[in-house]
């Protein structure tokens, strides 16, 4: 099934130099932008632009989809990036606690001082 447009949880995105990204808010589309799952549980369908009239910046037609999403090399290196970083994440999460911990201490010190 090809990304829904018309799903409450799709959304698109277009920066200064003509990139646009397109995907699921919740994570839910893993070959976005390129496919939704076919029975996505958390499809919801837009109601709040019924009736509108869009301008330009209606969301242009997804890139052709490469044929590594259907071969599954795609979803192995997928799947092997999220390896890598749930391997880090834990360490990446006490790194940025103990440099918060650093930042308040020089707060309080500060505050001593006056």
């Amino acid at each position: 099934m090809s990304m829904r447009v018309d799903c409450r949880h799709f959304e698109s995105r277009t920066y200064n130099n003509g990139d646009t990204v397109r995907g699921c808010k919740l994570g839910l589309a893993p070959e976005a932008p390129w496919r939704c799952p076919t029975d996505c549980p958390k499809f919801d369908r837009r109601t709040m632009d019924v009736g509108w009239t869009h301008g330009t910046l209606v969301t242009t037609a997804a890139p052709e989809a490469p044929q590594s999403l259907d071969d599954g090399s795609a979803a192995a290196v997928l799947s092997e990036a999220e390896s890598i970083i749930n391997a880090i994440a834990s360490d990446v999460v006490s790194d940025l606690e103990k440099s918060k911990g650093k930042k308040l201490g020089r707060k309080n010190k500060k505050k001593r001082k006056k």
